[in-house]
């Protein structure tokens, strides 16, 4: 039998909406309000997309209640304090390219097809709105590392009424949130999560936790939403890189606002250190989403399939092969070193890598 709570009642969802759309429980970050007017197309872009959907029974969860356990669950751990040898890096990269688009998200919308904005997949090249764990699990991917079949996803760029499509291997960190690097596990199979909220106002997203640069292009930096314009030049893009939560509840790979059972690192009392919140002690890997878009000069016209610039959010859906994962995660992680995707750290060549020149497992 299921051990799992009631679902969200509809006071406590709400309550859950009002918090994020106020930005409860971020920290401030320096930042400049573009001021751009919002493009016309952008007022359908919240249709079909909330922060917390209702949930159907699916392959992943059966009974339909949102909560999807973790088999088994990770029991008696507590929240690192340690303070490991300083090293300025523990990471290594994901680097996957874009496979396709769709009006899908199997987190927020399992098993209903059309129902979401647009969304751009990378990784994966079998995700759609009916993925689950197993359908995942060993398929064929554009990242890198074959291993790699988890599903990345993020809301589709327009520039007018065309799609804009980032190229090539984009980066995607995996990195310590934590200070006590050694203590950073790799993902439980099947863990997902959302990172940010396509409801959220142009403060909470400039407030959330994960916000790192904010909308950036030649020397514009820290815009909640799309600069006005970018240098119209070959060699400019436009950038965003938001951090996601690493601290696990160790209880369940998703939940039915798909963020509860996950967290930011939170300040060691008395320190700047970081550590895990005592209700979610279980350090993993950080996600780092840095994505580049073709796209400069006139900006005025872009806009996500979400809305606005600060309406970013991006999805995450786990299906690594568990001993490449681990290997990557020890070596690169653990091990302080700053890793490509093969988990090579070319100032530390001593080291060597964690995968051969296949990306695959020595």
């Amino acid at each position: 039998m299921r051990s799992s709570p009631k679902p969200l009642s509809a006071l406590l969802l709400c309550s859950a909406l009002l918090a994020s759309a106020l930005g409860v429980g971020t920290i401030a970050h320096a930042g400049t309000d573009s001021g751009v007017a919002a493009p016309a197309a952008s007022a359908v872009g919240h249709s079909g997309h909330t922060a917390a959907a209702s949930t159907l029974a699916s392959g992943d969860d059966p009974d339909g209640d949102g909560y999807i356990p973790a088999v088994p669950q990770v029991t008696g751990v507590t929240p690192s304090t340690a303070t490991p040898p300083t090293r300025y890096f523990h990471e290594f990269q994901a680097n996957c390219s874009v496979t396709h688009t769709a009006p899908d998200d199997p987190i927020v919308y399992p098993g209903q097809p059309g129902k979401s904005h647009d969304h751009t997949f990378m990784g994966n090249t079998s995700t759609h709105a009916g993925s689950t764990t197993a359908s995942l699990y060993g398929g064929a991917t554009t990242c890198k590392a074959p291993a790699d079949a988890s599903g990345y996803w993020m809301p589709s760029l327009y520039k007018g009424d065309q799609k804009i499509l980032p190229v090539g291997p984009q980066t995607i960190y995996y990195k310590a949130g934590v200070t006590d690097y050694t203590s950073v596990r790799p993902f439980p199979k099947g863990l997902r999560f959302v990172v940010g909220d396509p409801m959220q106002s142009a403060d909470a997203f400039r407030r959330h936790r994960g916000f790192v640069e904010g909308w950036e292009c030649g020397d514009s930096y820290f815009n909640t939403d799309f600069p006005a314009t970018c240098p119209n030049r070959p060699d400019v893009q436009l950038n965003i890189r938001f951090q996601a939560p690493s601290c696990w509840d160790g209880k369940y790979l998703d939940t039915p606002d798909h963020k509860s059972h996950m967290a930011y690192p939170v300040v060691k009392p008395g320190t700047n250190d970081n550590m895990c919140p005592a209700d979610h002690p279980v350090a993993l890997p950080m996600i780092e989403f840095k994505m580049a878009f073709p796209v400069n000069g006139d900006m005025s016209q872009v806009r996500l399939a979400s809305g606005r610039g600060y309406s970013f959010h991006y999805d995450f859906f786990n299906a690594w092969e568990e001993r490449t994962l681990k290997a990557l995660v020890d070596h690169c992680v653990v091990g302080g070193l700053q890793c490509d995707a093969r988990g090579y750290d070319q100032t530390h060549p001593e080291a060597g890598a964690a995968l051969n020149t296949d990306y695959r497992l020595p």
